[in-house]
């Protein structure tokens, strides 16, 4: 298990350093002039040599990658160009809202999708089963911005249940955060519940067509007991692969609907990052998402021996 476990963490090194080598020619590479494009059209000729300068442009590229990615390796993502803060700091600032959000989304998510994936399986060609398939389209076809205006008139314009847009941190309370958080949370998690409850119907369909579930059931075990302990079991491990590819795909998830109900989070910290060319904050957040990614696919494959040990060898 402990080889398997470092043949996994060494085979993430290739791949952060590929990333970081595109991050880095992400900038480089693109046509124009960086320095002009940052500056904007009204930029003065001795602005845009500033910002060369301020970004290392004026050295030979080679020298330009190993000077960044040395910083890289030390913990520095740069400097923003227009409030001259540490990436580091202003990530950090807005880490807490998009962990939240993260965090509250899979919860309803896999709460929701895994039972009903079960149910459908287990009810397979009936109503109930028409029915669950039926939401996972909808799931798919509704985008998580009209899902949110559409949750926001309802239940914080009509109902006035919830508030409208916004986050309360922590600080502020529990409860007050978890409210600021619960429509953004369904909006996009829709989709998820979607895409987990098909595959969780698919997988269960498959292993409750197997012989020893035909016999659990023949000695007249307790169909909950079936259902949870023999058959959701064996089916795991595809369930496990799309829930950890949900949350690689949240982030992409995360940026529009934190726009959409004015969450202070990474999301909406990317958008103004690409509106004001601040591209030293682009590439940090491209290196910390990437790096996110990465980190899933890797607990994922770890938790893959765990549930299923003939993977290990």
């Amino acid at each position: 298990m402990t080889a398997y476990i470092i043949r996994r963490l060494l085979a993430t090194i290739p791949v952060m350093a590929v990333v970081a080598i595109f991050v880095f020619l992400l900038l480089r590479l693109a046509p124009g002039d960086p320095a002009a494009l940052i500056a904007g059209d009204n930029a003065t000729s001795a602005q845009i040599e500033e910002i060369r300068q301020k970004l290392g442009l004026n050295l030979p590229i080679w020298e330009q990658f190993f000077l960044w990615a040395g910083d890289i390796l030390r913990g520095d993502l740069g400097k923003s160009i227009f409030s001259n803060m540490p990436v580091t700091t202003l990530i950090a600032q807005r880490l807490e809202p998009t962990l939240m959000l993260t965090l509250a989304t899979l919860i309803v998510a896999i709460s929701l999708a895994i039972p009903l994936g079960v149910i459908a399986a287990w009810k397979a060609r009936t109503a109930i089963d028409r029915v669950v398939m039926l939401f996972s389209v909808l799931g798919f076809a509704v985008p998580v911005f009209l899902a949110g205006y559409v949750l926001m008139y309802v239940f914080s314009i009509q109902l006035r249940w919830l508030p409208v847009q916004g986050y309360r941190p922590l600080s502020q309370g529990l409860w007050p955060s978890i409210q600021s958080l619960i429509l953004p949370a369904i909006a996009l998690g829709m989709t998820y519940v979607a895409l987990i409850a098909r595959i969780t119907r698919a997988s269960m369909l498959e292993v409750l067509a197997q012989d020893y579930i035909r016999t659990a059931n023949a000695k007249g075990l307790a169909t909950g007991r079936v259902l949870l302990l023999h058959a959701l079991k064996s089916a795991s491990v595809p369930i496990v692969t799309v829930i950890g590819i949900g949350i690689a795909l949240l982030i992409s998830g995360v940026v529009i609907t934190e726009t959409v109900f004015n969450i202070p989070g990474l999301g909406r910290l990317t958008v103004d990052a690409v509106l004001k060319r601040d591209y030293p904050i682009v590439q940090g957040l491209i290196l910390v998402f990437a790096a996110t990614k990465v980190i899933i696919n890797l607990l994922i494959d770890l938790s893959y021996a765990f549930l299923d040990p003939r993977i290990r060898h």
